[in-house]
């Protein structure tokens, strides 16, 4: 690694580590936006799932990617359907 890549690491590495008051209400952002959108992880695991099939098919494991994709699509059912839940619970309440 160069000497630039290095002090730009440590910089980054120095503002996590120097604000553990940032890091806390990071997480505490992320906790609130979680309970009112219940279908994000799952939307979050179709992503991911989709790409890692995509990959898959690119390596020419064409077997493995289809079941990935059809195990993301799941995700993308369940997340979609969360997600319709919670709109309807807590409602449009920002004008």
């Amino acid at each position: 690694m160069d000497k630039g890549r290095c002090n730009i690491l440590i910089f980054w590495l120095s503002k996590i580590t120097v604000s553990p008051n940032l890091n806390r209400d990071i997480s505490l952002r992320i906790k609130d936006y979680l309970r009112e959108n219940w279908g994000a992880p799952f939307i979050i695991a179709f992503m991911i799932l989709l790409t890692t099939a995509a990959v898959y098919l690119a390596l020419g494991d064409e077997a493995n990617a289809n079941n990935i994709a059809v195990y993301a699509y799941y995700s993308l059912v369940i997340g979609v359907f969360l997600q319709l839940i919670c709109f309807i619970k807590y409602g449009e309440e920002e004008d």
